[in-house]
């Protein structure tokens, strides 16, 4: 008989995914995936919660093995929570893109924990999830006296598919402005303005809250048997896989990428953090602190590549050779917030001459985060970045001091899945070490190319 599988459901900024991951192997047996939109209404933008949720249950209703599936694992992006009334209906589910949130800003900012006991630093629009309880308290009072339940993102989905009721650290942890990582309490915002007593019972990530419901189980064809897990916050996911494999205190860096490209470093000390440049400490399954830095990667590299087409060895040679740059920013959050974006000698590339122009943007970037940061040990690319041909080769061309490997999980997630439904974890994820690039790849002056580019770039920046 074939063996048991593990749904896992990905609710990301961009993307909603399900995969049936096979947890002996951690491959994908069977998949679906949707663009998300947003959806505006009287409260501001809001997430498609209600699409989101109709495409899954059309999707496991016709999925084939879904007979096989015996745990559903939630994973859903930050700065997210859906408000619920005590009668079970949505009161709202912030977008955080939606700029209104910057309306009370000057009031919220004299209402915030300082960075040193919260690490989260000031964020722009809604991306500290705070700032969007404020706004609507003191916007919206009719509708906020109506919310009985702050259900973070992930939980959010465990709800809906278990009718249970929980909260997690790593998306309370999630530069919230709502906890506090190193006392591992509710920040003193939380308190003060009475959001504490929204938040159900604190579970764990691979606590299971109950059985698939029974309107679910009518919805999606699952067996009712079906267990539903807690759920975790996606770069959390992605950290978490890698994090398992390691001996205590072993420290290493993982690059989580998808809308987000977000670089957490095990056993970095957390006063290197800065709230200016967008650094924060993450809060891993097990509570623990991470230091934390990330930039709108994915998101920006559209904005430069503005093409799907795959970048290659001659278009890297291409724009190194003509000097092309792309300067941040192109979009909200990272360390350089709120600075003009620039493309310098980019006129005419051809299509993967610009998907190398925002590899080699996102490759600076991370670079430069790594430096900042303060990261030590191994580095492992996961995410979409890890299938760039040219991303994880470019970084270790940059950083030849450093391990780079690329995760081969073409999952995303799986382990994490597989591990947190209570699966036995082969004893080191597929990885594969990215090799610099080397006078065969970019002829003999190839990788000295690299460095003076890398050179102008960061002498661009230093200029403003």
């Amino acid at each position: 008989m074939a063996g048991t599988l593990v749904a896992l459901v990905d609710i990301g900024k961009t993307h909603s995914r399900i995969a049936f991951v096979d947890p002996g192997s951690n491959e994908e047996i069977w998949g679906a995936q949707r663009a998300n939109r947003r959806v505006e209404s009287p409260l501001g933008l809001q997430l498609d919660i209600l699409a989101i949720e109709q495409w899954l249950a059309a999707q496991l209703k016709d999925a084939p093995h879904r007979e096989r599936v015996s745990a559903v694992v939630p994973i859903a992006h930050g700065a997210a929570a859906a408000l619920i009334a005590a009668d079970g209906t949505v009161v709202a589910a912030p977008d955080y893109e939606d700029a209104r949130f910057e309306q009370m800003n000057q009031a919220y900012e004299l209402e915030r924990d300082a960075f040193d006991r919260t690490f989260s630093p000031s964020l722009p629009l809604g991306l500290n999830l705070g700032r969007q309880f404020f706004y609507l308290q003191r916007t919206e009072p009719q509708r906020s006296g109506r919310v009985a339940h702050a259900l973070l993102y992930p939980q959010y989905w465990a709800w809906r598919l278990s009718g249970r009721m929980a909260s997690e650290v790593t998306s309370l942890g999630c530069h919230s402005d709502l906890w506090r990582p190193r006392e591992c309490v509710f920040s003193e915002l939380a308190r003060s303005q009475g959001w504490v007593r929204l938040f159900p019972a604190m579970r764990y990530a691979g606590d299971i809250l109950g059985l698939l419901s029974e309107e679910m189980v009518r919805a999606t064809g699952l067996d009712p048997s079906c267990a539903v897990l807690c759920g975790i916050h996606d770069s959390n996911a992605s950290y978490l896989q890698h994090l398992i494999e390691r001996p205590t205190g072993d420290a290493f860096t993982v690059i989580s990428s998808g809308t987000w490209t977000v670089v957490l470093a095990r056993s970095v000390d957390l006063t290197r953090l800065r709230a200016d440049r967008d650094m924060l400490a993450n809060v891993d399954a097990f509570g623990t602190p991470t230091a934390t830095a990330r930039f709108m990667g994915g998101r920006e590299y559209e904005a430069i590549a503005r093409t799907g087409a795959q970048p290659d060895i001659e278009s890297l040679s291409s724009i190194v050779e003509r000097g092309a740059l792309a300067l941040p920013s192109f979009a909200p959050g990272g360390p350089f917030a709120g600075r003009k974006p620039l493309l310098i000698r980019a006129d005419g590339l051809s299509e993967p001459s610009r998907a190398a122009l925002a590899t080699g943007y996102v490759a600076l970037m991370v670079d430069l985060i790594l430096d900042e940061i303060g990261a030590a040990g191994d580095v492992v690319v996961d995410g979409p970045l890890a299938r760039n041909p040219l991303f994880a080769r470019w970084l270790a061309t940059l950083r030849p001091a450093d391990r780079i490997s690329v995760s081969s999980d073409q999952v995303g997630y799986a382990g994490t899945a597989s591990f947190l439904a209570g699966f036995a974890q082969p004893t080191r994820s597929a990885q594969r070490r990215a090799a610099p690039f080397d006078s065969t790849t970019l002829g003999t002056a190839g990788t000295a190319r690299l460095q003076n580019y890398k050179a102008s770039w960061r002498e661009m920046l230093a200029r403003d």
